[in-house]
């Protein structure tokens, strides 16, 4: 089954960039970034940015534009039976010299997972030097860690915020 990622989620002065690998079944479905309700990436972000959490997806949007948080995929598009990172095949990667040409106040790019990681490795060569962090997956299926332990590393957010 061929999958596209959605748009990015981005300002014109967005300061930190969170990529995933490609959106999963049931994002792709309600064509909402992480909306699987199992998947703890907007719980985070709520938590860390200290706002109420809120289902609203409008809302949810507006939170990462307003905290100048850019939110994107490696991949544009590829094949991919179910939601697992690990069954992705014949991969194509955004266009991040463009976007990052677009967005040249981004200082760092984080990523969500280690598969993110690896196919921006893969793919993507930058010009510029920015700060890239691997995070660990907010999806439900990286249960190696606990909620609690992931926030904590998901937690730099803030402090690359108070930076900028």
């Amino acid at each position: 089954m061929k999958s596209f990622s959605f748009a990015p989620i981005s300002t014109h002065d967005s300061e930190i960039l969170i990529l995933g690998t490609m959106p999963g079944t049931k994002s792709l479905e309600l064509n909402q970034y992480y909306g699987h309700n199992q998947n703890n990436f907007w719980k985070f972000m709520f938590a860390i940015l200290g706002e109420d959490f809120s289902n609203d997806y409008e809302i949810r949007k507006a939170l990462l534009e307003k905290n100048k948080i850019a939110l994107w995929d490696v991949l544009q598009y590829c094949d991919r039976v179910g939601s697992l990172d690990s069954a992705i095949k014949n991969e194509i990667a955004n266009d991040f010299e463009t976007f990052l040409k677009q967005h040249s106040n981004i200082k760092a790019i984080l990523f969500n997972g280690q598969k993110a990681h690896a196919f921006f490795k893969k793919y993507i060569h930058l010009e510029k030097t920015y700060q890239l962090i691997t995070l660990p997956s907010t999806s439900p299926a990286n249960a190696g860690k606990s909620f609690d332990s992931k926030l904590s590393e998901w937690k730099i957010i803030a402090v690359l915020k108070n930076r900028s």
